[in-house]
């Protein structure tokens, strides 16, 4: 079929209009050589695998992040994304099997993969940039890099003068429904009834609506909100507890986090968990290979090859786009970084006050055909 050139021209604009409106964009280009990789390969592999048991669900089972959406612009597909993820295991296998460390070599990397330079939304992220100096001072080359951790607290079983807050579990009234059932009963549900300031001053308390989990400081309960894990001490052991369902109210980055409405109902678990519509069904994730971001638009299992800069050097790191929150919706401008585990928000501080604030980042995807 023919245009006219001025069709043509206006089809192409159009075009153009549609990919970068928003400022975010995807080049082909390659990293250059001249700086090491810092990866613990054993611990992304498994964070990959996880990734690949949550995608082998289907499309049909959690559309919202099973997909490639804006990266198929660019011609990556949802199976370009399992098929980077099975290669690393694939790898690291024969690298154990072997002795040698090709996942750690950048030419080996460039032999067997594209790279996709990110241009960062810096247009949206100047809108939300009032009094916020790294998004004020964000370049489109570079992509902010926040930092996120697992908190570890001390708790009670019972509420105390110093344990006075209360981490719930999912109301009576759904306790015995799927995440389903419970959508086509949202109108009647405790869950989206209340906002977390109302649940702070007892509305849950007074009708007995849901079961106190563990009781927590203040300042524990808004890391647990915020981060979406904690680690409870409880008379010498550990319970992790992971979040379960929220309340329906989205997360409002022009306030500060402890005026936030937004609330998280918990479960107990086994281990550190990423992103799950459900509780039943979430990616385990271990620091330093697990970013956190907008899976929604990317994609879930999308691979990152970042540049970490230091003062004193330069690194490459490769995570998992195997996370997200509240904060990373429309967010085509920021990573979060899984850092590890810490006490409190100043020993995190103190353990990762050398981090970047900044990266270079690419996509990573696996060469060969996608069919």
């Amino acid at each position: 079929m023919k245009y006219s050139f001025t069709l043509f021209l206006f089809l192409q604009l159009f075009i153009s209009h549609q990919l970068f409106a928003n400022n975010f964009s995807i080049t082909k280009q390659t990293p250059s050589n001249d700086f090491k990789i810092n990866t613990n390969t054993h611990d992304l592999c498994k964070v990959a695998n996880s990734t690949l048991d949550y995608l082998s669900k289907g499309k049909q089972y959690d559309p919202a992040v099973i997909h490639a959406n804006k990266l198929s612009e660019y011609g990556i597909s949802e199976t370009d994304i399992s098929r980077t993820l099975k290669s690393l295991c694939e790898f690291a296998k024969t690298d154990e099997k072997n002795g040698t460390n090709t996942l750690t070599n950048i030419q080996f990397l460039k032999t067997h993969y594209d790279f996709y330079r990110i241009t960062s939304d810096t247009s949206h992220a100047k809108k939300l940039s009032d009094k916020k100096p790294l998004l004020k001072n964000l370049t489109s080359d570079k992509v902010l890099m926040t930092k996120y951790y697992v908190h570890l607290a001390s708790g009670s079983d019972v509420k105390t003068q110093h344990h006075e807050f209360p981490l719930y579990a999912l109301p009576y009234d759904e306790i015995d429904l799927s995440l389903e059932e419970a959508d086509l009963k949202k109108q009647q549900l405790t869950r989206f009834k209340y906002g977390k300031q109302q649940i702070l001053t007892g509305a849950l308390d007074h009708q007995k609506l849901a079961k106190p989990l563990i009781y927590l400081t203040r300042e524990d309960l808004e890391s647990a909100l915020l981060q979406g894990t904690i680690v409870v001490e409880v008379n010498g052991k550990q319970r992790v507890f992971n979040v379960h369902r929220n309340n329906g109210i989205a997360y409002d980055r022009t306030i500060k986090p402890y005026e936030q409405n937004r609330y998280w109902y918990f479960k107990q678990v086994n281990g550190i968990l990423g992103y799950g519509k459900d509780a039943n069904h979430k990616i385990e994730v271990l620091p330093e290979v697990t970013f956190a971001g907008d899976i929604y638009q990317l994609g879930l299992g999308s691979l990152v090859f970042a540049k970490f800069d230091f003062k004193k050097h330069s690194e490459y790191r490769m995570a998992v786009m195997a996370d997200t929150g509240g904060a990373f919706e429309n967010n085509l401008y920021q990573l979060d970084y899984l850092a590890g585990s810490y006490p409190g928000i100043k020993a995190y501080y103190d353990a990762n006050r050398h981090m970047p604030d900044y990266i270079d980042a690419w996509f990573m995807v696996l060469k060969g055909d996608t069919k």
